[in-house]
């Protein structure tokens, strides 16, 4: 054990029940922090990591809390859920915060490394360090709401846990893993549930009492002290309305994907799901992740159900929202809970449902192909095909596996109708509204996905000095993008191995401050240089993995709409990003190759020259 962290994972081997653990050294943790980070490292290691499907036996499952978990740092409680990601094999990463994270961190292990597949259902049982395997025969095949029913009954006061639904079980390309319902923290992307389902696992209860050995106590304090207050007070609008209060602010920058990413202005229909509107008639309360200032989650009253759910973020409001013309306050909680209780991607749950409502408009596809579903566009529609996906049943069962596998199936030119980039659909941020995510899309390591750069965050004015950002960029201009990709990239990429939350940007946190709170928590004497540099080679080592398994320039694209379709109207209308210039200094910047490959001089640079092939 050492300041920080306990340095010890635990090890399952689902095939034969056989418990043990594994050690790491103090220079891997502060090589590569913890989450992720360490995760990538034991991935690379993994035996013909290549070779494997991402639901065979063989392949790893990891849940790694974050260097900061359970530590009462501000903001600090993110979990990686690791592997490959089902619909291509390439890397995933799913995050996610809340309680649980703290709780498994306090049975005295960093975290699991899950191998194998067990005989018939288990759940697994961590108890202040003590494990064991139960049958879990009567959970499978129930939603995770009622699962987690069930387990309060069959495990005890005081557990947390995470679960699949239906959508895990059946191997659904798009299922999530719920943690701690009804409150609802979802680590969701990649398919990581179906991994889970894979596995026989349905579900992992956790308690604990045991702390993490705190370096400088005194430092702590003194930082506590300092920078609560502020990141309180600068992240107000957050707790206030949660991601959810952003609708309307993000359709007048060009950004909210509607109709399936068509249209660029869809400013009433904003209005009536925005968090200002739906606020006030449902939520229950506010809901904050362990130790947690901001306070940003939403508890909802789900209409009809006499019951509460954690209410639709952002992301949610706008893929099953207005990417769907869906402008029923309503059918969207009620959509958004399916999900949660499904254990399904609300990001690609939306996008295929709009994608299917769009081909169902073009005539691509018909009441024929649909089993006599009118995939129209509205509230009505999404929920019936969320039931259809969660089960796995009729055209859901096509759509289960995410959007690029369905348009290969459907055929027809459907493609040009999909979403993605490298096989994972994007978020509801668009690239042509800012143009900086563009570039974040095409490189970003598991595919479509935001999380990993954030640079829109600058577009709208949120400064950050201590990455010597201080002015807002212009959002439609291509030319001064890709030093701002590369820093951001960088910066983020100590996020999850960190455990730290990414809405502490909003609240100042710079690489500065996390070198400080990484002082007191380890006793390193750490740079902020130095959080760079590493954030850089976390990057940079999952880029490998994703060499390995044949990514290069040719998958750092964008889908056929983001490149060859400007948007009509709105702020974005007519934007289109010069991808191909911006990847070509994007390469140089980093130090890769014209087919985006790390160079070996850049490889040495960072240490990770054992891993070149």
């Amino acid at each position: 054990m050492s300041d920080g962290f306990f340095g010890k994972l635990l090890t399952i081997d689902l095939n034969t029940q056989k418990i043990g653990e594994k050690y790491f050294s103090e220079e891997e943790a502060r090589k590569y922090y913890l989450g992720s980070g360490l995760s990538a490292k034991i991935m690379m290691e993994w035996p013909d990591i290549e070779r494997l499907d991402p639901l065979s036996p063989e392949a790893p499952l990891i849940f790694m809390t974050g260097l900061f978990v359970s530590t009462a740092l501000p903001a600090s409680t993110k979990l990686s859920v690791v592997a490959k990601q089902v619909a291509t094999g390439i890397w995933n990463e799913a995050t996610v915060g809340g309680h649980w994270p703290q709780a498994f961190r306090s049975t005295g292990y960093d975290g699991i490394v899950f191998s194998g597949r067990a005989e018939k259902p288990v759940y697994l049982v961590i108890d202040d360090g003590e494990v064991s395997f139960r049958d879990a025969s009567s959970l499978w095949g129930l939603d995770t709401e009622k699962t987690a029913e069930k387990l309060d009954k069959g495990v005890g006061e005081g557990f947390l846990y995470g679960i699949i639904g239906q959508a895990g079980e059946k191997l659904s390309a798009i299922a999530a893993i719920a943690f701690d319902p009804p409150n609802y923290r979802m680590a969701a992307r990649g398919g990581i549930g179906a991994v889970m389902g894979s596995k026989n696992l349905k579900a992992i209860a956790v308690r604990g009492t045991k702390k993490v050995p705190i370096a400088r106590k005194d430092l702590m304090s003194k930082l506590l002290k300092e920078q609560a207050g502020p990141i309180r007070e600068s992240t107000k609008g957050l707790h206030d309305f949660g991601t959810s209060g952003g609708v309307e602010a993000v359709e007048m920058f060009g950004d909210l994907p509607i109709k399936n990413w068509q249209l660029g202005s869809w400013k009433e229909g904003a209005k009536k799901i925005a968090g200002q509107t739906m606020q006030p008639e449902h939520l229950d309360h506010h809901y904050a992740c362990y130790a947690c200032p901001i306070r940003c989650g939403k508890i909802y009253k789900i209409p009809d159900h006499n019951e509460i759910g954690h209410g639709p973020e952002y992301e949610n409001i706008a893929m099953l929202g207005s990417n769907c013309l869906n402008d029923d306050p309503e059918a969207l909680i009620e959509a958004n809970h399916l999900c949660n209780m499904y254990g399904l991607d609300a990001i690609s749950t939306g996008h295929v449902i709009s994608f299917s409502m769009e081909a169902f408009e073009r005539g691509i596809i018909s009441e024929k192909d649909t089993g006599g579903v009118k995939i129209e566009w509205g509230g009505a529609a999404v929920i019936k095909m969320i039931h259809l996906i969660g089960n796995r049943e009729g055209f859901g069962d096509i759509l289960a596996n995410g959007v690029r596998k369905a348009a290969q199936i459907i055929g027809r030119n459907s493609e040009e109708l999909a979403v993605e980039v490298k096989g994972l659909e994007i978020p509801a941020h668009d690239p042509r509204g800012h143009v900086s995510m563009s570039l974040n899309y095409a490189t970003a390591v598991r595919g479509g996905c935001h999380l990993e750069g954030l640079t829109y965050f600058l577009d709208r004015g949120i400064p950050a000095p201590d990455l010597g950002f201080t002015s807002p960029p212009d959002p439609h201009r291509s030319d001064d993008k890709p030093p701002i990709v590369v820093t951001m990239q960088n910066y983020f990429s100590v996020f999850n191995p960190m455990g730290l939350c990414k809405f502490l940007f909003v609240g100042q946190v710079g690489p500065t401050i996390i070198s400080e709170w990484c002082r007191a928590v380890t006793g390193w004497d750490i740079s902020r240089e130095e959080v760079m540099k590493t954030g850089e080679r976390i990057f940079n080592l999952k880029r490998l993995f994703n060499i390995r398994h044949g990514i290069s320039r040719k998958d750092d694209i964008l889908p056929p709409r983001m490149y060859s379709g400007a948007k009509p109207d709105g702020k974005a209308a007519g934007v289109v990003a010069n991808l191909g210039w911006m990847l070509h200094e994007y390469y140089k910047l980093r130090g890769w190759s014209e087919l985006g490959i790390p160079v070996n001089e850049k490889l040495i640079e960072l240490e990770l020259a054992e891993f070149r092939k």
